[in-house]
């Protein structure tokens, strides 16, 4: 197979051991830069075109688009997909993720555990919107934010109310979320491929944090998840769509509580901390993906043709 990797920076951790997982495993490896990729659209004829160049020859794209370029990574791998190459997750999947509202209100219908949440659009509504969540200590949350930017943990209501109406003026949308005291700022990210946990770790805040986020100097490590646990990360990927996922789990005293599912999943905690080859679960998903493929398509029969014989 030529496979590409869908990735603003080759140099990252994530996307160079994709690739290194490709070549190892026998496949042509190569990563684009979809924020450059530009397409055409004409009937029967959609093309992808790169540096200049028309690319017509992918078998299978790995996404890794970030959340500032979400609308515009999600029609490049949509374009991919009209050309009848495989992604690892299909691009309605990852535009339904990036949103953390849809992403909360279709877990919410799946019937899986999630900490309460609350969504309004003007200040006039905080004091029902605190107490709907149940009150204070709770999570404010920017709708756009990722890595745990945008996320403040408010101690009291009266704190609560000040940022929340800060943000409002902003013109901000922003999600109002429970706090689960038990979790006592650590959670777990599972790791999900084709339906199956292929890898989890338990994440925990540096003191005097509660975002256990690695990327605001979290600890990880190893965690064997519970059957709950296991069932609940594989159901959100699946409510989400998503074939390759990280689902992030809270806790809690009512069960495991989904915080977010997660399309472009960073590699380097989750490997470092389990010493296993996710990237390689990745390319042998795609393996699979590649083989039905190639089994369904139409076999040509060769018709031998009679020469007529000269008179």
């Amino acid at each position: 197979m030529k496979i590409a990797v869908l990735s603003t920076n080759k140099n990252l951790y994530s996307t160079k051991r994709l690739v290194e997982s490709a070549i190892k495993r026998g496949h042509e490896c190569v990563v684009i830069d979809h924020g450059k990729c530009y397409v055409g659209i004409q009937q029967g004829k959609p093309s992808i075109h790169y540096k200049g160049q028309d690319i017509a020859d992918i078998d299978a794209i790995i996404p890794r688009i970030g959340s500032s370029v979400t609308f515009y990574g999600s029609a490049i791998v949509r374009q991919f997909e009209v050309m009848d190459v495989i992604s690892a997750n299909p691009s309605p999947a990852i535009t339904r993720s990036r949103d953390k509202l849809r992403c909360m209100q279709i877990l919410s219908g799946a019937g899986l555990g999630l900490p309460i949440t609350g969504f309004a659009r003007s200040a006039s509504d905080v004091d029902d919107l605190i107490r709907m969540v149940g009150g204070a200590p709770l999570v404010i949350k920017l709708l756009e934010g990722t890595q745990g930017i945008g996320v403040v943990l408010a101690e009291t209501k009266k704190a609560a109310s000040s940022v929340i109406e800060a943000f409002y003026g902003l013109g901000n949308n922003i999600l109002i979320q429970e706090y689960i005291k038990e979790a006592k700022g650590t959670d777990i990210r599972a790791f999900v491929v084709d339906g199956k946990v292929v890898g989890a770790m338990k994440r925990t805040a540096k003191e005097g944090e509660f975002r256990s986020n690695l990327h605001r100097g979290g600890t990880a490590e190893i965690v064997r998840l519970t059957r709950q646990q296991r069932e609940t990360a594989i159901s959100a990927a699946k409510a989400m769509g998503l074939t390759v996922a990280g689902v992030d789990l809270l806790p809690s005293a009512r069960g495991p509580l989904i915080l977010e599912v997660n399309s472009s999943p960073g590699l380097a905690g989750i490997e470092v901390a389990t010493g296993k080859d996710i990237a390689s679960e990745i390319i042998m998903y795609l393996e699979r993906q590649y083989e039905a493929k190639q089994l369904l398509k139409p076999t040509t029969v060769k018709r031998k043709v009679k020469k007529e014989s000269k008179l």
